[in-house]
């Protein structure tokens, strides 16, 4: 796909805007996440509003979007001269830096020893829900649960086998990685093929596409289960999405919130 260098930027966002699933609180929380996590660092109003209105989003539906989010204990915003300015809270910031590793993951985890527990049928039920809890753990059935790394000890309730093989069959590959899952991937796969980057990005432009790209991505990678390429399906291309956002994430520098502040300003 060509695109005419005058208007590329819009091109690319209008690649990976979806009018029908803008839910302004959650791009907001990817654009903090990706551009200003670390304490101390926040965003003023302005720059806001730079960044997210070229998505067709308006000022009102980010004004509201910040009231439900400062609701909610995400964000904090207070006054900084004449301009208002917003940061993530110490709880925002701790939600972000929970799921910062799978989503800037640049590629699936490696293949590890695994152990399966096998709970006796109708029986220790509720211990084998507690323990598909823990994020190591995904279910296989309702009596079966397989678990990354070596077998924990005081499991004597369970079966528990252990192996450094693994042979996963397409019947829990399609329930791991279920169709929804696999057409969203896909589409955003097929956006991202589509996006040139044709000329330096501003501060601005940068900001808007990462926020864009880090969203949908986010949305894929925080589903699809942290699991080595042999879960994946056939047909899976979570890989190659991964690899498109990345390529596309090294050409969009993360611009200083320092600078986006003095920007919108000027």
């Amino acid at each position: 796909m060509t695109i005419p260098a005058d208007n590329w930027f819009e091109t690319s966002i209008a690649q990976l805007n979806d009018p029908q699933d803008m839910r302004v609180w959650s791009i907001i929380v990817s654009l903090f996440g990706d551009l200003a996590q670390r304490p101390g660092e926040q965003i003023s109003g302005s720059a806001l509003t730079r960044i997210i209105t070229p998505m067709g989003i308006k000022p009102e539906a980010v004004r509201v979007a910040l009231h439900r989010l400062r609701k909610d204990g995400w964000l904090e915003s207070t006054r900084s001269g004449r301009a208002s300015v917003h940061f993530l809270t110490d709880y925002g910031r701790s939600q972000s830096a929970a799921v910062t590793p799978r989503i800037y993951a640049r590629s699936a985890p490696a293949a590890q020893p695994w152990h399966l527990l096998i709970a006796e049928d109708g029986q220790n039920a509720q211990a084998l829900e507690e323990i598909l809890l823990l994020p190591q753990y995904i279910a296989v059935n309702r009596t079966c649960a397989l678990g990354i790394g070596p077998a924990p000890v005081g499991l004597s309730e369970f079966l528990v086998a252990c192996s450094t093989e693994l042979r996963v069959p397409e019947w829990l590959k399609s329930k791991l990685f279920p169709e929804d899952l696999a057409i969203n991937c896909t589409r955003l796969c097929s956006a991202l093929s589509n996006i040139k980057i044709a000329e330096e990005p501003s501060a601005f432009q940068s900001a808007a596409l990462r926020t864009l790209i880090v969203h949908h991505w986010r949305r894929i990678a925080l589903r699809q289960p942290d699991l080595p390429t042999e879960f994946h399906p056939e047909s899976w291309r979570g890989e190659i999405c991964r690899q498109s956002v990345f390529q596309l994430l090294d050409q969009l520098p993360p611009p200083d919130p320092a600078l986006l502040a003095q920007t919108s300003s000027d």
